[in-house]
């Protein structure tokens, strides 16, 4: 494939990224903000004249990837718009190196939540709504949207979708995969609009309202607040953000099958059947391990539900330090990092699913040691038959598992003890933004060297973008022609 195709297509997501930055641009002219005017407004008006140029010089050319060439995209369009995000932070002059802003970028599109700031309510407004509207922007997926929006571009839409999605299964919910990106891409706009509402009459501030809703519909995690939603001290705001959370947790092609009446095929789904349970579980347990003598059990499951929604979903909100808590409760915490949200969502780590299929293979095994002539099938949403999944799974596992072992030795390199390491390693390839140990609730990333920023630059991205998108690179085999 030419190079002018690369530069098209990715010149015309930037632009798609670029109009996004109007709205922080008006919030900081409506409020003064003129510090921030021009690091808004020239990445925007650049970004849309090269878009434009872009796609109408090659409107009309019909562009079919190949296999290298649908992840070689994908990769740079994830790292050019974390390239780009990073932009207008560092020129608003908050950030104190562009390490710093680029890995906040990154952060905010990968929607890990993990931040370099020591404190965000010294920031303008309208750039704590762009952090928080990155997550939005990354929740779905940039080229998600980009094909929805923008289907006259004349890609193969499956084939980078299907790279860009979470979980080892990714089909479509429609016969045209322009329409299925349109679908997902209104049912997340309207979570957002419906969360953003609710927010506003609970009593926040319209922008704190839209960035909040921003962060819980994507899982990002990114706050206006250094206290998260602790700071407002509402049990009804608490609810609200954690049953969005964990909405957001469930595949979205669910809520598309509700919409048409495919109850059976929600019914069915065994990974959601799996997320609730384990939320249920998980929050009962840290509700009776964190519970006072005299306390309320109601309180308790409060503060344990949205703590355990935060993590399982990898959106890193926090209403309590949850280090201090009994450390049984920590412990069910941690081992959610290991868990993630549901495949087609927007969580991220590494998802039900997948534990789903390694369960069901595990007890075939054993049940095949009592019963040796036995005939076993692996059965996943009321289906049997898919012991192809095994294999998927369990490379991913390995990989995944590398990725964790490698990101916590570079933190153990910079001198942060191995527990933190091997935690914050966990946060950074699953996109949970919470750590324990030294990077745990409420710290700062902004000690942590130069090269560990970047390699957890790197390690979002891949996590964000199911490790095989980044890591393929690596292959001799991919270049080889």
């Amino acid at each position: 494939m030419r190079a002018f195709v690369f530069f098209r297509l990715i010149f015309v997501v930037l632009g798609v990224v670029g109009c996004a930055l109007l709205l922080p641009l008006c919030v900081s002219v409506f409020l003064g903000e003129t510090q921030m005017t021009l690091p808004f407004l020239l990445p925007l008006i650049f970004s849309v004249i090269f878009a434009a140029f872009f796609f109408f010089r090659g409107r009309k050319r019909s562009v079919k990837f190949s296999v290298r060439s649908v992840y070689l995209f994908v990769a740079l369009t994830w790292i050019s718009i974390s390239l780009f995000g990073s932009i207008p932070l560092y020129a608003s002059g908050f950030f104190d190196s562009y390490s710093d802003a680029l890995f906040e970028s990154v952060s905010g599109f990968s929607t890990t939540g993990a931040t370099i700031l020591k404190s965000v309510e010294n920031l303008p407004k309208s750039l704590n709504l762009w952090r928080c509207e990155m997550h939005w922007l990354g929740g779905m997926g940039i080229i998600a949207l980009t094909v929805a929006l923008l289907p006259l571009l004349g890609i193969d839409g499956f084939q980078l979708i299907k790279a860009e999605t979470t979980g080892p299964e990714k089909g479509k919910i429609t016969p045209k995969m322009a329409n299925t990106a349109e679908v997902l891409w209104i049912l997340y706009f309207a979570f957002t609009v419906v969360h953003a509402l609710i927010l506003f009459f609970l009593g926040m501030n319209p922008i704190d309202s839209i960035a909040h809703a921003f962060s819980s519909v994507s899982t990002g995690g990114f706050s206006t607040r250094d206290s998260s939603i602790a700071y407002y001290n509402s049990p009804a705001i608490e609810w609200t953000c954690a049953i969005f959370m964990f909405l957001s947790g469930v595949n979205f092609s669910l809520y598309f099958y509700l919409l048409t009446k495919k109850y059976v095929d929600v019914r069915r789904n065994s990974e959601l059947k799996a997320y609730i349970l384990l939320v249920l579980v998980s929050s009962v347990i840290v509700s009776i391990l964190i519970l006072a003598p005299s306390g309320d059990f109601f309180s308790a499951f409060r503060k344990a539900f949205f703590q355990v929604v935060s993590v399982i979903t990898s959106t890193g909100y926090s209403t309590a330090d949850y280090q201090l808590w009994h450390p049984a409760a920590q412990f069910v915490l941690f081992a959610l990092f290991f868990v993630g949200g549901s495949s087609g969502s927007t969580a991220g780590g590494f998802k039900v699913v997948r534990w789903c299929v390694l369960f069901k293979h595990a007890k075939n095994e054993m049940l095949r040691l009592l019963h040796p002539h036995g005939v076993f099938s692996l059965r996943l949403d009321g289906r049997s038959g898919r012991r192809d999944l095994v294999g998927n799974v369990a490379a991913f596992a390995f990989v995944y598992a590398v990725l964790v072992f490698v990101t916590t030795f570079l933190g153990t390199l910079a001198r942060l003890d191995i527990f933190s390491a091997f935690a914050t390693a966990l946060s950074m390839v699953g996109n949970v933004g919470l750590s324990f140990g030294e990077l745990g609730p409420g710290a700062s990333f902004d000690f942590l060297p130069s090269f560990l920023k970047l390699w957890y630059c790197f390690a979002m991205i891949a996590g964000r973008l199911e490790l095989y998108n980044m890591l393929i690179f690596f292959l001799r085999e991919y270049w080889r022609k």
